[in-house]
Parts: C-alpha cells; structure tokens; sequence
C-alpha cells in the first residue's frame, strides 16, 4: 500500500503496509478568512489563531465559509514564514473536502499501483512531470508499456459541487483549455490522452464541466472528447487521516 508524505508544499510518494494515510496528526480548527490566495486565518481550539499556507490556486468556491471546521497540516519547519499548510474542510456537516491540490497525483498514482483504475491497466511505468506538447507543457502523469500507445494523463483537483453534482473549473482557467489542446495533438499523433477529474471529497455522483463559470473550459472539454480525448473521474473518500480514490463517476457534458 502506498502513502503519502508532504514536505514543504510537495507530494512523495511512501511505502507503507498500512491504509493510505497524513504522516503526522492534522490540527482541527475554525476558519476565519482565506485571503491574498495563499493564505488563510484559522482559530485553534485553544482560542489562538495563525495564519496557514492554503495550497490550492482555485477559488475554493463552496469551500471558503467563515466558521467551517478545517484541518491544518504542521510541516514541522520552525524556520518556515507559515509552518502550516491547509488540507481539509468541511464545508456542511458531514463531508470534507481536501483542497491541496499536490495530492491528486499521489492519489492516482497510488491507484493506479493498486490496480483500481480498470481504464489504465496495464502499464508497465508511470512517469510524472514529463515535458511534452506545443505548448511548453509538463504532463501530470505519462504511462508506458510494450504493446501499448504511451497515455498522458492530465489530473485536475475538482473541489467544487452542488446537489451531488462535482464542477470544474472552479475559477475561469486559460492554463485548463490549454491542456485539453495538448491532449486533443496526442491522440491525433497516435497516444492516448486522458483529462482525469480527481474529486477530493464523497457526495458527488457525476462531474460536470462548469460552465457558468468558464465557457471556455466546458467547450475546449466538449471539443476535447468529440476528438478522442478519453474523461475519467473518482471521488475520494477524505478523512483526518487519509486521502484515497474510491469511487468511479461519470463525466457528463450537457448539451
């Protein structure tokens, strides 16, 4: 079984033989406010406050309420200007949601170690951060194997949903359509390219593309599958101890 580690604002991938699970205990409190993008004030149990690193680019749309209960992840690194980085949320009772977007490629190359994701089976070697396109792009993941065509596979964090529906984007993204390009010239050089929507939280059944928020984004994805660009996505089953993919869903673009 696979784990991970956080060090810094970076994912590592760890062996372990127990349940994917944080390195070290999370720090439960209450957030005050995200601002400047980065950075979010939190209040601890204790009534002390500080100012936590939120990893994430996106809006948080949903996911920034005053008062949510959120998790904290301690670096350890007194030298550090914000020794604490922000994880989790829960913003309505009962589900959390992890907004570090370093995770998504940890958790699907943890399954894809374990063989759960029945579409990307078969693959001799996975490599991430691979050059490749255009457009000066790097490729979350690029899997290789005898026989097979090489499969790029660009991973998004999805955050954002409503009534059992995952969005994304969750803020208008150039940098998004841009990969959905360079997957649309790897199928048409004769690869496989994947957009795989890793949905960091559980009360999801389908994810949509959100297109009340960037047009671009859902047209550029429209286009992207009417060319052989292939969507998956999996909710995660997200708990103060762990993160891992669980649940297959399904990609819908209405028309």
């Amino acid at each position: 079984m696979l784990a991970f580690s956080l060090r810094g604002n970076a994912a590592c991938l760890i062996h372990l033989p127990t349940d994917m699970r944080y390195e070290t205990p999370l720090i439960e409190g209450r957030l005050i406010r995200r601002y400047k993008r980065f950075l979010a004030d939190v209040e601890l149990a204790d009534g002390s406050t500080l100012t936590a690193h939120t990893p994430n680019t996106g809006s948080l749309a949903s996911c920034c309420i005053p008062g949510a209960r959120v998790w904290l992840r301690d670096s350890g690194n007194t030298e550090r200007k914000y020794r604490f980085g922000w994880e989790l949320v829960e913003p309505r009772p009962g589900v959390l949601v992890g907004i570090n977007t370093a995770l998504p490629s940890v958790l699907v190359q943890e399954a894809l170690a374990e063989r759960r994701i029945k579409e990307l089976k078969g693959y001799e070697h996975v490599r991430p951060e691979v050059k490749y396109g255009r457009e000066n792009s790097r490729i979350d993941l690029l899997l290789t194997g005898k026989g097979r065509p090489d499969c790029y596979v660009e991973i998004k964090n999805v955050t954002l949903a409503q009534d059992g529906i995952a969005y994304f984007p969750d803020a208008v993204s150039t940098r998004a359509a841009k990969h959905l390009r360079e997957l649309e010239h790897v199928v048409a050089g004769g690869g496989r390219g994947v957009i795989f929507f890793c949905v960091q939280r559980g009360d999801v059944a389908t994810v949509r593309p959100a297109d009340h928020i960037d047009v671009e984004y859902g047209m550029a994805l429209r286009h992207a599958l009417e060319n052989g660009v292939e969507a998956l996505a999996h909710a995660a089953r997200v708990t103060p101890d762990g993160v891992a993919l669980e649940t297959r869903l399904k990609v819908v673009c209405p028309e």
